[in-house]
């Protein structure tokens, strides 16, 4: 139904110079995540369902990436709405004001990262699913098996032939979910480490997503260009073109983010019980 809804509306990804698709792709993998969500969120009320901040920064993130995907807004403009969800769910946490502002731009950072990074098939919700399932693992809560669930709903449509798109709404949804739920969950064990400590374990917990934008904004900014202009030289473009597979690309990058999540999870101290 997403799908259909969102070729009606022509809420699609053209194909173009740095795309691969032949045709027009629909973006309505973001719209199916959310409503599921939310659908989820009225059920469990008041047993195991979402933080008021949370489903609202959620719920404005897509509704800006969602309306983004049908008429581009301005980047600093939804860089003051993610700042703003960012900050709901940080605000009723016991943070000290300097590790409460890094989280603010950690979270806004990670939210926008995995939308840079949602330039293949698969790539965004796999990493995304890898996060989720590390966050199941370790304790940190049931809704991270919801969300790994519903991930891989989406997935089917997404890879390794693309029937939708996430688009920014969905891909932004997903750093979202995961930054802001993570510091949620650990907000009583960040409050105790140093403040140089917690930017380190951000560093790693955001991933390939982080690592991979950090990388690019370096880049560019080294070669004279805007750090926020598109090319072909994120890691995933870089595999590519170095002829490996799309399966390739995928368990390379998901190897390496597990990798780094698992090890900021583990200086973070292995899970919220410890």
């Amino acid at each position: 139904m997403t799908i259909r809804l969102a070729a009606r509306y022509r809420i699609i990804d053209r194909p173009g110079e740095r795309k691969t698709h032949p045709e027009d792709i629909p973006r309505g993998g973001g719209l199916a995540l959310w409503s599921g969500l939310m659908l989820w969120n009225l059920l469990a009320w008041g047993n195991g369902a979402m933080s008021v901040p949370l489903a609202t920064g959620a719920s404005l993130v897509f509704f800006v990436g969602y309306i983004d995907d049908m008429r581009p807004l301005p980047p600093l403009f939804r860089l003051a709405l993610h700042l703003m969800a960012a900050f709901l769910v940080l605000l009723p946490l016991p943070l000290p004001y300097g590790i409460r502002l890094l989280l603010l731009f950690w979270i806004a950072g990670c939210t926008s990262a995995f939308n840079l990074i949602d330039g293949m098939n698969g790539l965004c919700l796999t990493l995304s699913m890898s996060s989720f399932a590390i966050g199941a693992a370790t304790g940190f809560g049931s809704f991270w098996g919801l969300l790994l669930g519903i991930s891989a709903g989406i997935l089917f449509w997404n890879f390794p032939k693309a029937k939708t798109f996430l688009g920014d709404g969905g891909s932004t949804l997903l750093g979202f979910l995961w930054s802001a739920l993570l510091v949620e969950e650990t907000g009583v064990i960040l409050q105790r480490i140093p403040f140089h400590m917690v930017a380190l374990l951000l560093l790693l917990l955001g991933g390939v997503p982080i690592l991979d934008t950090s990388y690019s904004i370096v880049r560019r900014i080294l070669h004279g260009r805007s750090p926020f202009s598109p090319d072909r030289g994120h890691l995933h473009h870089r595999l590519l073109d170095a002829g490996l597979h799309g399966w390739g690309v995928l368990a390379i990058l998901n190897l390496l983010h597990i990798a780094l999540v698992a090890s900021g999870i583990y200086l973070l101290g292995g899970g919220p019980s410890l």
